[in-house]
């Protein structure tokens, strides 16, 4: 739908709410299917005596989704996102059915890895739809419901994976997640193939060529082998563990640089800065929230329904923090936002090493995990909303890919050193007392610090100038980054 240059952002999202509802409910699909599989993998890996697979199930999707990412930034760049959207819907239902029904455990990694390259597709394919058919000055709102369709499945999803597995058995998990994700994806199908047509770059001169294209995959299968090592690196004995973790994570580092922007390693003022934020941020979180509910447990011999308190209610602060920044919109600058978000990151993960370290009691632990998930909420979303406003519409895809492969990168890279960490200060052996925890929550203090440090090189896009907020500006109706170029990418 076509709205006058000074339409009011409420109209605009009036006109675009049945596509954002679509999104809204595929996110909540993904996300379930995320959850749930969590939840039932013990019970599968037992009924098809698959327990020497069980890692790999999860952290083969994580890799091949990093091949998928980088797959779908190039072909939405050359086609548009339709092509690749459709696409990214076929494989991941595809890896549904074939997980759900498997009759042997390689089998069903076979899906899993299929579901993580179809689920790598989405998720840039569904940031390019959001660049080309939403004015800049909606993006923050768009993000706040992402956030929310991603909070509620976690706070549900495993109770309701739990009740499906018990009634129907755990097949339907996966089956029923397949379908229900074809008649979500119908309502979207128009708009995403009008999102080509909104904003098409100047194919003859953005594509990249062929072999351009091929080396970037081969960097992206280099990545994803560097993630399924790092995810095994923990299991090995020492000193083994940390010879591959290090081997790894610089093998991930190397291949990653020339999948984002020139200068992402160095923290380039601008886009550079927003990937190189994206990555510590996503390390600092995700590298120590799995330590939250395990400290709980070991130390305060919590239960494993009470130990996921902690997680929810982040959780649920993530989707507060998303939400009042998509409610302020333009009235909070997104350099602004980030900056708050990590320094509340920061505290947060400082908060949990110091109330391990000293000793304090549980509530204390939820409360500043509980802040941390506000700082994410906060800032996250701004992040995506600064890679929007950096990107032009040719490379709106490979920007996206670049910010889905520095979040799984930073996440993998954090989860496995901390795992080593942990490992080596005799976590492994069962509580005996704080050092194994205190270890891997500094580690990721530090990430956070970093993430501070160069949030504040994100820069102001062309879509946040002042010139750019006004109807005589231009952008409030167009695509984003439609203004000026983006940094330059390698």
């Amino acid at each position: 739908m076509t709205l006058p240059d000074d339409a009011t952002p409420d109209a605009m999202w009036r006109a675009r709410r049945p596509v954002s509802a679509a999104m809204f409910a595929l996110v909540v699909l993904v996300a379930f299917e995320s959850f749930a599989v969590t939840t039932v993998m013990p019970q599968v890996a037992e009924v098809l005596d698959g327990r020497a697979l069980y890692a790999f199930a999860f952290a083969g999707p994580l890799a091949t989704g990093v091949v998928g990412m980088v797959v779908a930034g190039a072909w939405s760049d050359r086609r548009g996102p339709g092509p690749p959207f459709a696409a990214g819907v076929v494989l991941f239902v595809l890896g549904l059915v074939v997980a759900g029904a498997a009759a042997s455990m390689p089998v069903l990694v076979l899906g899993r890895l299929a579901q993580g390259l179809g689920g790598g597709v989405l998720n840039v394919t569904l940031l390019v739809v959001v660049a080309r058919a939403y004015p800049p000055v909606l993006h923050p709102r768009v993000f706040a419901w992402f956030s929310t369709a991603w909070v509620l499945p976690s706070v549900v999803g495993p109770s309701l994976a739990g009740l499906v597995a018990d009634l129907a058995g755990w097949r339907w998990v996966f089956l029923g997640v397949a379908v229900l994700v074809v008649p979500t994806t119908v309502p979207l199908l128009g708009t995403v193939r009008g999102a080509a047509g909104s904003a098409a770059p100047d194919r003859a001169a953005s594509a990249p060529a062929g072999d351009r294209a091929a080396r970037r995959v081969a960097w992206a299968v280099l990545v994803a082998v560097a993630v399924l090592a790092l995810n095994v690196a923990a299991q090995l004995p020492a000193p083994w563990s940390q010879a591959v973790a290090a081997t790894a994570a610089l093998g991930a580092v190397g291949a990653m640089r020339p999948l984002v922007p020139r200068g992402a390693l160095r923290a380039r003022p601008g886009l550079p800065a927003v990937i190189a934020t994206r990555v510590l941020v996503s390390g600092a979180f995700f590298g120590a929230q799995v330590y939250v509910p395990y400290l709980l447990v070991d130390r305060d011999g919590w239960g494993t329904t009470a130990s996921g308190l902690g997680l929810s209610t982040s959780a649920l602060a993530w989707s507060v923090g998303s939400v009042v920044q998509g409610r302020l919109g333009a009235g909070l600058p997104s350099r602004t936002a980030v900056r708050l978000g990590t320094a509340l990151v920061l505290a947060g993960v400082t908060g949990a090493t110091l109330v391990t370290a000293l000793g304090l009691p549980a509530w204390a632990l939820v409360a500043v995990w509980t802040a941390t998930g506000a700082g994410m909420g906060l800032g996250s979303s701004r992040l995506n909303v600064l890679l929007l406003g950096w990107s032009t519409p040719a490379d709106q895809g490979r920007n996206s890919a670049a910010n889905s492969i520095a979040d799984s990168v930073g996440a993998a890279l954090a989860l496995a050193l901390t795992g080593v960490v942990f490992v080596t200060a005799g976590g492994a052996d069962g509580y005996a007392g704080p050092a194994p925890f205190v270890g891997s929550f500094l580690l990721t203090a530090v990430l956070a610090l970093g993430a501070v440090l160069v949030a504040g090189r994100v820069g102001v896009p062309p879509t946040e100038r002042r010139d750019a907020l006004t109807p005589s500006g231009g952008s409030a109706g167009g695509s984003a980054g439609s203004a000026a170029p983006s940094a330059p990418n390698t």
